[in-house]
């Protein structure tokens, strides 16, 4: 089966999500967009994939590479513009080049997850994680190498190491190599994803934690993407670039926190605080 998958191009809704890497390779729960797809792909039956790169060609190409790591035939074409996919399949049915797969299912737009049309990933901060909440529960496949499920409703992957006296509640996606200090509050509606660093009495509800970011000491983040130190509420669509890597930074520019907190006047310093109030 043949089969032509379109990466989205600039999403001004989720701007923010796409500084470093096209949208459709932004983890997702210990993957990416792309991958997920080349995986359903697979078990669908599919050999011949072709890939519409419309945005930094290359770092998609570096990803996907010839398909071989899926045992697939993989083409990745640059592209200028964002066309449908209705617009798409009319090019290629004007061409002649055949399809073994029937619409809608040999043109495909990666704006959700496989399966998951209903739950659209970039039209909103809230979408984009209401679909990796919705994701949960198929994320948990058998190539994920010691992911283990510590309690109904929360996973942990392979060397994550959870204090405890944390307190983690369902649903919760914790990714691999994390750390969680004692007495943290993770969940509901949390994924922490691959080396992620939380310390002790952190809380963190209906949020997502990225990649390799460090959570500070008793730091409250609620309703919120934190990548580095980038911090947006998904529900007032606010963001911030939280000055203080005490709070919140990549592993890769962490600070040691300063000896005292004087100022710090309540049990959790929760980085809405920090939001401007024109951007709340």
């Amino acid at each position: 089966m043949k089969t032509l998958l379109i990466c989205p191009a600039h999403r001004a809704s989720v701007s923010r999500l796409a500084e470093s890497c096209p949208l459709v390779l932004t983890p997702l729960l210990g993957k990416c967009l792309l991958e997920y797809w080349l995986e359903y792909l697979v078990v669908r039956g599919d050999r011949d994939v072709r890939i519409i790169a419309l945005d930094r060609t290359e770092q998609v190409r570096a990803l996907a590479g010839d398909g071989s790591r899926w045992g697939l035939h993989v083409e990745v074409i640059p592209h200028a513009g964002d066309p449908s996919s209705e617009e798409t399949r009319a090019r290629r049915e004007a061409r002649g080049a055949a399809s073994d797969s029937a619409p809608p299912d040999d043109v495909v737009l990666m704006d959700h997850l496989p399966g998951l049309a209903r739950f659209p990933l970039f039209e909103s901060y809230e979408s984009w994680f209401q679909a990796l909440e919705a994701w949960i529960p198929h994320a948990s496949t058998p190539d994920r190498i010691g992911r283990r499920e510590i309690k109904p409703g929360v996973s942990a992957g392979l060397h994550a190491r959870i204090s405890s006296s944390a307190q983690l509640n369902a649903p919760c996606w914790i990714g691999e190599n994390v750390f969680i200090g004692p007495d943290a509050v993770i969940g509901p509606g949390v994924i922490i994803e691959d080396r992620a660093f939380i310390e002790a009495g952190a809380r963190i509800e209906h949020s997502v934690v990225g990649p390799e970011t460090f959570v500070g000491e008793l730091t409250l983040i609620d309703r919120s993407i934190a990548c580095g130190h980038l911090l947006i509420n998904w529900k007032t669509r606010s963001c911030l670039d939280v000055p203080d890597a005490f709070l919140l930074c990549s592993l890769g520019t962490r600070q040691p926190p300063p000896r005292t907190l004087s100022w710090v006047k309540s049990p959790l310093m929760s980085l809405r605080d920090l939001i401007p109030r024109q951007q709340q």
